[in-house]
């Protein structure tokens, strides 16, 4: 047996998914996710977002609807006839009709420990606040913000310098398991929704370019969580001579400084209580690069300053 769908998702993180989906049998009706954008050189060319890629590549039909609140979209959504539907990081919200179209509902593949960090950045707010472990939530979404009763849930930890990219990719793969587990169990009958507890609610708000700037002047374990959770994307960063330079990878340092000092020629950086290493940097415009290979280009000194 096997469930007739639609996906809805847009970024990298969909497309575990997606592809688990159709291994599995599933028939997939549809895919809907955001209109390509305007990218490449100079921004001259519409770039599709990766699940319209890898749709478009297995032939499945794709809609890019800018909305889904109006009648007409809703009532094109509900002629797919569709036993579910899946969402995972859509990018629009979804209307009562739509959500109630499908037999079984619309599940969703949530990045947290529900209903810890609720919202749109949660992998990024895990790793920030120096959370020792997270993990997915399947959920079948109603109208709140990631409110919905759970279908299943499982808990990875998360390591002392594991960065929001490395936490990503193993996030994707494991709701993609997890999300064809909890289709399995709906398509039997013996799925069992739990609704969410009222406490440890916690929302994971988007990331803004305010708070990307390293602040030297925190503890250290602050400064490296905060530069493992911008990792890769958008990148915590200071400011050398005038330079722009993302840190991508920290480790522990030693010794202690003035914040933002560095204490010896290999990056080792003061901060308000300890000190962290730089292990990978990125100048602006530039690839990522290790440490050493950045010094090879820029020296700098015990006692510089990083702004």
């Amino acid at each position: 047996m096997s469930l007739r769908l639609i996906f809805m998702g847009t970024p990298d993180f969909a497309v575990p998914t997606l592809l688990a989906l159709g291994a599995a049998g599933h028939e997939i009706a549809a895919v809907y996710t955001r209109a390509a954008k305007p990218g490449g050189r100079r921004g001259l060319e519409l770039v599709p977002s990766p699940v319209e890629r890898e749709a478009t590549r297995l032939g499945i039909p794709v809609l890019t609807p800018k909305t889904l609140k109006t009648p007409e979209a809703q009532a094109e959504f509900a002629a797919f006839n569709a036993d579910a539907a899946v969402v995972v990081a859509y990018g629009l919200i979804l209307p009562k009709p739509v959500l109630d179209a499908p037999q079984l509902g619309c599940f969703n593949v949530h990045a947290s420990l529900l209903p810890r960090w609720r919202g749109a950045a949660p992998i990024h707010r895990a790793v920030m606040t120096g959370d020792h472990e997270t993990g997915v939530t399947i959920m079948q979404m109603d109208e709140g913000l990631d409110t919905g009763a759970m279908a299943t849930m499982e808990r990875t930890t998360i390591g002392a310098d594991v960065t929001t990219g490395d936490l990503h990719d193993a996030l994707a793969r494991l709701g993609a398991d997890l999300l064809v587990r909890a289709l399995g169990a709906a398509e039997r009958g013996t799925l069992t929704l739990t609704p969410q507890p009222e406490a440890g609610v916690t929302y994971a708000a988007k990331i803004s370019k305010d708070e990307t700037r390293i602040d030297w002047s925190k503890p250290a374990s602050q400064v490296h969580d905060h530069i493992r959770g911008l990792s890769p994307f958008p990148g915590a960063w200071f400011e050398l001579d005038g330079v722009r330079v993302k840190v991508l990878r920290t480790t522990r340092g030693e010794g202690k400084g003035a914040p933002g000092t560095t204490l010896n020629d290999r990056l080792t950086v003061a901060c308000g209580d300890g000190a962290v290493r730089l292990i990978q940097v990125q100048r602006a415009g530039k690839q990522p690069m290790s440490a050493e290979e950045f010094l090879r280009g820029t020296a700098v000194k015990a006692g510089s300053q990083l702004l």
